[in-house]
C-alpha cells in the first residue's frame, strides 16, 4: 500500500511562483490541497483542509507587511499540528523570530534558496516530521547585528558553519556529511559552541535550534 502523500497548502500573491511551487511539489509526491493569494484565503483553506504543512509568504495583500506571519501565528494557535514554512524575498529577522520560537514544525526560508528541488523537499519533510529549519541567511544577519565584545566573535569560522547548520535543524551526523568531517569532530565543535555561548548541551535537534535562536535574539 502506498504511503499517504503529505498534504500542503500554498499561500503567495505571486501566482507564477505559487503555481511553480505547486507543480514542483506535485511532481515530488506531495498533494497540494489548496492555494491562497492572501491571508484570509490561507486561513480558510487551512481550517477546511487541515493540511500537514502550510507554505506561507511573509508579505501578502492587502498591506504587504506581515499578513502572512500573522496568519501563520493564528494557524499555530488553532492547529498546532500543521507545519509552517515561512517564505520571504528578504531577510526579515524580527518578523520570523517570534514564530520560529513557538516550537516544532516550523521553518524560515528565503525564496532565492528554492533552487534545488531535493533540498527544498528535504526542508519540507524535516518540518512535517517535527523539525525546525532556519535559513542560514537569517543566522548570518543575526551575526552581523551583534555588538562588539559579543561571545559570537569567539567562534571560529568552522564553528560558525556548524552553528548555521544546527540552525537548519541538522543532526550531528547531517552536519558531518555536509562539511565532510567526522561526526566526532562535529560533536567537539558543538560542545565548544555551547560552552562559548553559555547554552545547555542537548541531543534534541529542535531544542538546539531554539536555544541558538533564543540566544541570538536576546543579544
Amino acid at each position: 500500500m502506498n504511503e499517504t502523500p503529505t498534504r500542503v497548502v500554498l499561500a503567495d500573491d505571486d501566482i507564477l511562483l505559487r503555481e511553480g511551487l505547486a507543480s514542483l511539489l506535485e511532481r515530488s509526491g506531495f498533494e497540494v490541497a489548496g492555494q491562497a493569494g492572501n491571508a484570509a484565503e490561507l486561513l480558510a483553506l487551512v481550517r477546511e483542509h487541515r493540511p500537514d504543512l502550510a507554505v506561507v509568504d511573509i508579505r501578502m495583500p492587502p498591506g504587504h507587511a506581515t499578513e502572512g506571519v500573522e496568519a501563520a501565528k493564528v494557524i499555530r494557535t488553532e492547529l498546532p499540528e500543521v507545519g509552517i514554512l515561512l517564505l520571504s524575498a528578504h531577510v526579515e529577522v524580527d518578523q520570523a523570530m517570534e514564530l520560529l520560537a513557538t516550537g516544532h514544525r516550523v521553518g524560515y526560508l528565503l525564496k532565492s534558496r528554492v533552487t534545488a528541488v531535493s533540498d527544498f523537499v528535504e526542508t519540507l519533510e524535516r518540518i512535517v516530521h517535527g523539525g525546525s529549519v532556519v535559513d542560514p541567511s537569517l543566522v548570518a544577519e543575526l551575526f552581523s547585528t551583534r555588538r562588539r565584545q559579543d561571545p559570537l566573535e569567539l567562534l571560529t569560522q568552522r564553528e560558525r558553519e556548524v552553528l548555521s547548520l544546527m540552525a537548519e535543524g541538522r543532526s550531528n551526523a547531517g552536519i558531518a556529511h555536509k562539511l565532510w568531517i567526522t561526526e566526532g569532530t562535529v560533536e567537539k565543535h558543538v560542545r565548544s559552541i555551547m560552552s562559548r555561548l553559555r547554552l545547555p548541551e542537548t541531543e534534541d535537534d529542535h531544542r538546539r535550534v531554539l536555544a541558538v535562536l533564543a540566544f541570538l535574539d536576546a543579544r
